[in-house]
């Protein structure tokens, strides 16, 4: 059974919405590595109502940096990392159990269908999740981090997909825009203003007609509202930066 060789590896925060159905569908691996960082709410108390999961309690570092530190604590070799709005399916898991872990090159690749506020959109997207801690780990991003793939790896796709409950409450939206903005932003310049409104203008049009959500009504329209928002405060973020010297010279 591959699963045996597998530990599941989630970061969470103030999760409690979602952590209990994330968990209830990895009952069947040995091992849940959970890594809390600075939690306030009831993620940890739910979280220690399942005999298969560690908690681990550190600081956050940065995505990249975090889910590194999080894979260190795991006991197997074999890692699929999920995060805490994340949840697999019986099929998934079933294929996963019947993979040969024999070669170490090989990363995994899942694909995960996004919810908004419950409903399925039209993006759905490829990541790779699953992959051998000793042969590769995360790149040190302070978000959007992404699995590194060395070049004599082999990626394989999985045949089923999983559930990313992205935002499931509206003001979700709020407080991701600050956390990943001021992530996204940090030392970094913009200094034309005309490219702030360009990618926030392309982000309002790619969701909204080139993913098809305009076909969703009013979920595909506040979503795409959204994905606007978010380039436009990290750009916005990013230019302000880039007017600080001038502010100073006054």
């Amino acid at each position: 059974m591959s699963i045996s060789q597998i530990s599941v590896v989630m970061m969470a925060k103030n999760a409690e919405e979602t952590i209990g159905e994330s968990l209830d569908a990895l009952s069947d691996f040995d091992e849940v590595l959970l890594y809390l960082n600075d939690s306030t709410d009831r993620t940890k108390s739910i979280a220690q109502e399942y005999r298969n999961t560690r908690i681990v309690e550190g600081p956050f570092m940065g995505f990249g940096n975090t889910k590194n530190e999080a894979v260190s604590y795991s006991k197997n070799e074999w890692i699929l990392s999920l995060d805490s709005d994340e949840i697999l399916n019986h099929d998934l898991t079933c294929e996963i159990d019947n993979l040969d872990l024999k070669d170490n090159t090989i990363v995994y690749q899942l694909k995960r269908d996004n919810y908004f506020l419950g409903y399925q959109t039209q993006s759905s997207d490829l990541i790779v999740r699953m992959f051998n801690k000793h042969y590769t780990k995360f790149n040190d991003n302070p978000v959007h981090e992404k699995v590194i793939i060395p070049e004599e790896s082999h990626v394989l796709t999985l045949s089923n997909h999983f559930v990313h409950l992205n935002i499931t409450n509206i003001n979700q939206t709020l407080t991701k825009i600050i956390k990943y903005t001021d992530l996204g932003s940090e030392n970094k310049k913009t200094c034309s203003f005309l490219v702030v409104i360009a990618k926030a203008t392309f982000a309002f049009l790619k969701t909204y007609f080139v993913q098809g959500n305009v076909l969703k009504g009013w979920v595909g329209f506040a979503l795409a509202i959204n994905s606007a928002n978010k380039r436009y405060y990290k750009y916005l973020k990013q230019f302000i930066n880039c007017q600080k010297p001038n502010k100073d010279k006054r």
